[in-house]
């Protein structure tokens, strides 16, 4: 086991692990840091505790001290900073006539090093944009493209849920999600109902995928022919899974049919395998939006 801290350097970044020494730090502190980027002011996500070696990458770099009054100046100097570079890189990417779109601007701690971060739909040629913000900043300059998914976490915003998004909020990294988690939920499968605001499939689908799964198995689907305890046979009509009810069109006296609901277990059937997991596949969601286009309708056929 070994002592570590867990630090975050923004809202909903990734959480990094630093050894702290003899210091006892808490939740919520304010710690000065060295990163791959230079010296760092980071938020305390995890105060002291012991963590299986195997969980963290060696070398573990210490924590260099406890952030002070001058320290949280110096960071708040920063954000300022970081808000006028913002206008001016904006002003020589319009002069450089750029097809680029300005995200976000970060500076490091010690000013040693200001990153924009923009989108574009390929690559841009940025060499000149770069000379010419080196002159005017007189430090290292950084360019990084980022994605969608990248623009909306930097951004953030509400979700249609009424929140404040998730991957802005506490998400560290976007968990793989694919069409088959919706269905598994039994949600529409409208590409404007499952999609988040950048445009990919809602995070939050993975959050209850693993329930729904477990649930799902238990149940038969639609269509299969079950036996209930009454001795009556008949096909599933619909399934409510969170009640794990069914409702089944089953034949009584005189061949005459009616729908009856039993719970799950008063049927005998032959349960369903669980289904393996499957990652993001951003051209699944573009396969339904043609198919809404092309046949005016949102569901999706197996």
């Amino acid at each position: 086991m070994i002592k570590v801290i867990g630090v975050r350097f923004r809202s909903g970044g990734k959480v990094y692990y630093f050894s702290p020494g003899k210091l006892e730090i808490k939740t919520g502190d304010h710690v000065i840091v060295e990163t791959a980027r230079g010296v760092e002011y980071g938020y305390v996500v995890l105060g002291n505790r012991e963590v299986e070696d195997d969980k963290v990458v060696q070398p573990l770099k210490p924590v260099i001290r406890m952030a002070g009054k001058e320290d949280q100046n110096r960071e708040q100097a920063n954000r300022k900073k970081e808000k006028e570079a913002f206008k001016i890189c904006q002003e020589k990417i319009r002069r450089h006539q750029l097809e680029m779109k300005l995200i976000d601007v970060e500076y490091t701690f010690d000013n040693n090093k200001i990153l924009f971060y923009f989108t574009a739909d390929g690559r841009i040629d940025f060499r000149e944009l770069v000379k010419d913000l080196a002159s005017v900043f007189k430090t290292r300059i950084e360019l990084r493209q980022v994605g969608v998914r990248d623009e909306t976490k930097i951004m953030g915003g509400i979700g249609i849920c009424g929140r404040a998004l998730c991957c802005h909020s506490y998400l560290s990294e976007f968990a793989p999600v694919s069409i088959k988690m919706a269905k598994e939920q039994n949600l529409s499968l409208n590409p404007t109902k499952i999609s988040g605001v950048c445009g990919r499939l809602m995070c939050c689908l993975k959050n209850e995928e693993e329930t729904y799964e477990y649930l799902n198995s238990k149940l038969p689907g639609l269509g299969d022919y079950v036996t209930a305890e009454d001795g009556l046979k008949g096909e599933v009509q619909s399934v409510n899974v969170l009640r794990q009810t069914v409702k089944v069109i089953v034949t009584v006296d005189r061949d005459e049919k009616e729908i009856r609901e039993y719970k799950v277990d008063q049927l005998k059937f032959k349960p369903r395998r669980r289904k393996g997991k499957t990652e993001v596949n951003d051209s699944e969601l573009k396969k339904l939006e043609a198919l809404e286009r092309k046949e005016g309708r949102s569901k999706l056929d197996e």
